[in-house]
């Protein structure tokens, strides 16, 4: 009659050791963007590129990664793959491919081989994302007090790098959002 529990009591102490783990993650890919974008400037210039990449879905996109894909690979191999030189995130659509060249960022759809950049001119002091040829700056620094930022149309406008320059850009970028998702 013992041995009937054996098996059962197995069982019950590895759920129990799966349960009483955290899966949480380091969050490792969106970690790796913020500490670069605390590295850009200035405090305001920081906050600028911070801003953008909610408004251009950089950080909703790492974030999930992170979420569905990089911490689970933590988690059960005990080894993260946004530590390699070429990240790799597998998921149910397919390999993504994240490079670093120091000069800006490669995220490439292993299937298709699809890609896009997000690459810092030094010449010209602006960061831009590059999809199939096709340029998009993004934010281009002018001197310590001020950027050019893109808007919601396209357009680059002027930033004051001070804390009422960034409001009233944020107040205009998310006034350009809203209304153009109230025009749909």
């Amino acid at each position: 009659m013992k041995k009937k529990y054996i098996p059962v009591f197995l069982a019950a102490m590895m759920l129990c050791s799966t349960a009483m783990t955290s899966c949480i993650g380091s969050f490792a890919l969106t970690n790796r963007v913020l500490s670069w974008n605390k590295q850009v400037g200035s405090k305001f210039v920081n906050e600028l590129v911070f801003f953008a990449f909610w408004v251009l879905p950089v950080y909703e996109v790492t974030s999930l990664a992170d979420l569905l894909v990089v911490n689970s690979i933590e988690f059960w191999s005990g080894n993260n793959p946004v530590s390699a030189s070429t990240k790799v995130i597998d998921t149910d659509n397919g390999r993504y491919l994240v490079d670093c060249d120091g000069k800006g960022y490669t995220v490439t759809f292993q299937t298709t081989g699809e890609s896009f950049r997000l690459d810092f001119d030094q010449d010209t002091q602006t960061w831009s994302l590059n999809d199939d040829g096709k340029i998009y700056p993004f934010m281009t620094m002018i001197d310590s007090g001020h950027v050019k930022m893109i808007t919601p149309e396209g357009d680059m406008r002027m930033v004051d790098l001070s804390q009422e320059g960034i409001l009233a850009y944020k107040s205009a970028v998310c006034g350009g959002i809203g209304s153009s998702f109230a025009s749909l």
